[in-house]
């Protein structure tokens, strides 16, 4: 028992040393999806970044990276955490080059920060809406928002990573320019891996001007046909709507917005072209609707992702509907139906707690099942207790053995966030 105090003592001291006496012994509070973890390190720069990388390697510790912890749930419960590195120190703008409209920035920036600051030289990163998760979360979870459609998704709007690897070497991928491809895979390889296979200190962005002018249209809907039916016919027009968002509660009327940017003139006249389209009830208003971009976790049970074609949606809809019925949940759904990725939350986990894991489990399956009707994935990203510790939370995923060797020449040694990824990564 003695050794172990000394050994633990040792590393702390480690640590302290590597980020200059900011490496605490881990609260409660520090817990990754239940796991509580030994210590936490904030490094405020790359370089001690690396030095606290070195420690962990030293003593075989597994880490996790943390932003503010927003989507820290998200995924498989890892196999274990010794230690959090916390990344929010780093949390400046390294340099703006608003004429190239590139911005580097700290991986522990919050994005609502960040788009306040580029607010003056009328640019944003087009990720929406503004919500406190940081730069590196952003690349970690690659969770866009409803902008998604027309700007791109985070790996595009990614064009340079600094990073630390496992072993706690600094490699740079990528650069400040919008045609600069180098190492550029890298960046891509990195965007939506959960923090499993390195740790982003900094990263280069590509920004986009702020809009004049921003409408959002809206309609009820209802019929899963019909929802469909509207939203094919918004893709296929030549509106060339910014997002296309549907939120459909578990009772009541679903909506179907659209969001349009642009010059005054252009907007008008695609707002009007859209209210034609839309048909009856359709709205349009200067404010985007109060759900828009964000996730509907109901109750703080089930939050699902699920893709699909769109040519699939109404199969999805009446798929969860069918599957709600069967295993007694009720379902609320929000998402970029345009795009194909939705969020579900589930609700009505009533009864004793292996009567819900048991229904939980059966919903997931039965939605994998009938997956193929609607060309898509059943991803469970957050579960209350342990519902998560026996469920394949990432389902089957197309090019597991390449993905399984990018983790071994990466963190041969799985020291970054084990098996939070797909397939135990």
């Amino acid at each position: 028992m003695g050794d172990i105090i000394l050994e633990s003592a040792s590393i702390l001291e480690s640590l302290c040393a590597a980020t200059k006496d900011h490496a605490v012994v881990a609260t409660p509070a520090d817990a990754v999806d239940r796991m509580p973890p030994r210590w936490v390190a904030m490094p405020d720069s790359t370089e001690q970044t690396a030095a606290v990388m070195r420690v962990a390697a030293d003593h075989d510790l597994a880490v996790v990276v943390r932003g503010s912890g927003t989507k820290l749930s998200w995924g498989a419960r890892p196999e274990r955490v010794d230690l959090v590195l916390d990344t929010t120190r780093m949390d400046s703008v390294v340099e703006h080059a608003a004429g190239d409209l590139i911005v580097v920035v700290g991986a522990g920036m919050r994005l609502d920060d960040l788009q306040a600051g580029l607010v003056g030289s009328a640019q944003w990163l087009a990720v929406d809406p503004p919500r406190s998760g940081t730069v590196g979360g952003l690349i970690a979870t690659a969770a866009t928002g409803p902008t998604r459609l027309l700007h791109g998704p985070v790996r595009d709007l990614l064009i340079g990573v600094t990073v630390v690897r496992a072993d706690g070497v600094v490699a740079h991928a990528g650069g400040k320019v919008v045609k600069n491809v180098a190492g550029y895979d890298v960046g891509k390889l990195l965007t939506g891996s959960f923090g499993t296979l390195a740790v982003v200190t900094q990263a280069a962005f590509r920004l986009h001007p702020l809009p004049e002018v921003r409408r959002w249209v809206s309609v009820p809907v209802t019929h899963p046909d019909g929802i469909q039916a509207i939203v094919q016919d918004v893709v296929h027009s030549q509106l060339v709507p910014t997002a296309v968002e549907l939120d459909r509660p578990a009772t009541g009327d679903a909506t179907l917005s659209l969001l349009l940017e642009g010059i005054p003139p252009g907007v008008e006249s695609r707002t009007n072209a859209a209210l034609d389209l839309m048909g009856i009830g359709a709205t349009a208003g200067d404010e985007a609707p109060g759900w828009w971009g964000a996730e509907p976790l109901v109750g703080g049970e089930v939050l699902l992702k699920l893709t699909h074609e769109i040519a699939g949606l109404a199969h999805l809809l009446t798929a969860l509907d069918d599957v709600c019925a069967e295993t007694g949940f009720t379902a609320h759904l929000r998402g970029s139906v345009a795009v194909g990725a939705v969020t579900v939350g589930l609700a009505g986990m009533a009864g004793r707690v292996d009567a819900r894991t048991s229904a939980l489990f059966s919903c997931v399956e039965s939605l994998r099942e009938r997956a193929p009707s609607f060309g898509g994935t059943v991803v469970v990203l957050e579960a209350p207790g342990d519902g998560k510790v026996d469920l394949d939370v990432w389902g089957p995923v197309g090019g597991l053995q390449l993905m399984q060797a990018v983790k071994r020449q990466f963190d041969p040694e799985r020291r970054l966030a084990p098996g939070r990824f797909v397939g135990g990564i």
